[in-house]
C-alpha cells in the first residue's frame, strides 16, 4: 500500500470560523474520506508582517529578518505537501491580505539571494493546487483575476491546477 498524499489546506480568512473555514473544513473531511492525510493551518496564525526588501532586510546568514513562523508554515507544512488547497474569502476581487502575504513571503526563499534557493524552487514544484473562494458576490466575473493570478503560479512551479469550488454567502450566514 502507498502512503497517503500529503494535503496542506491554507485558510486566509481572518476570521476562524467563517465561511471559508467552513469551506475548509468540508475540503479536509472529503481529502480524509479519500485516504490523504491532512493539514489545515490559518495563515493569520503564521504570517505578522509583509514582505519587504529581501535586499535590506535579510540576515547576513541569508535567513529572512522577518520575526514570525512563516518559515514553519513554508518549510515543515507547504514545500512537504504533494497538494495545497487555498481557501480565501474574496475582498475587492482579490484574495484577502493574508493569502496574498503567503505568496509574497514565499519570494524570501525562492529568490537567488536566499543560499538554498535551488532547493527551495524544487520542492515548491509538482504539487496539486486547488483553490477555494468564499464571496457575497454572486457574479463569476469576480473570482476570474485570483483564478488567473493561481493558475501562472502552478505553471510557474509546474504544478497542476485542479480547479476551483465558489462559495456564496455572506458574513452572516454559512456559505
Amino acid at each position: 500500500m502507498s502512503q497517503p498524499k500529503k494535503l496542506l489546506i491554507l485558510v486566509g480568512s481572518p476570521r476562524k470560523t467563517g465561511n471559508s473555514a467552513t469551506l475548509a473544513n468540508a475540503v479536509k473531511q472529503g481529502a480524509e474520506g479519500a485516504g490523504s492525510q491532512v493539514t489545515v493551518r490559518h495563515i493569520d496564525d503564521y504570517i505578522a508582517n509583509f514582505l519587504r526588501d529581501c535586499r535590506t532586510c535579510r540576515l547576513p546568514n541569508g535567513e529572512c529578518a522577518i520575526a514570525d513562523n512563516f518559515k514553519t508554515l513554508f518549510f515543515d507544512d507547504f514545500l512537504s505537501a504533494d497538494g495545497v488547497v487555498f481557501c480565501s474569502p474574496i475582498y475587492w476581487y482579490g484574495l484577502s491580505a493574508q493569502t496574498k502575504a503567503f505568496f509574497d513571503r514565499t519570494f524570501c526563499y525562492y529568490a537567488a539571494s536566499y543560499p538554498k534557493s535551488a532547493e527551495v524552487i524544487s520542492r515548491m514544484m509538482h504539487k496539486r493546487i486547488g483553490l477555494v473562494l468564499a464571496s457575497e458576490e454572486t457574479y463569476p466575473g469576480a473570482s476570474l483575476g485570483i483564478v488567473h493570478q493561481i493558475q501562472e503560479y502552478a505553471r510557474y512551479t509546474k504544478s497542476e491546477f485542479v480547479g476551483v469550488v465558489r462559495g456564496v454567502g455572506n458574513s452572516r450566514s454559512e456559505v
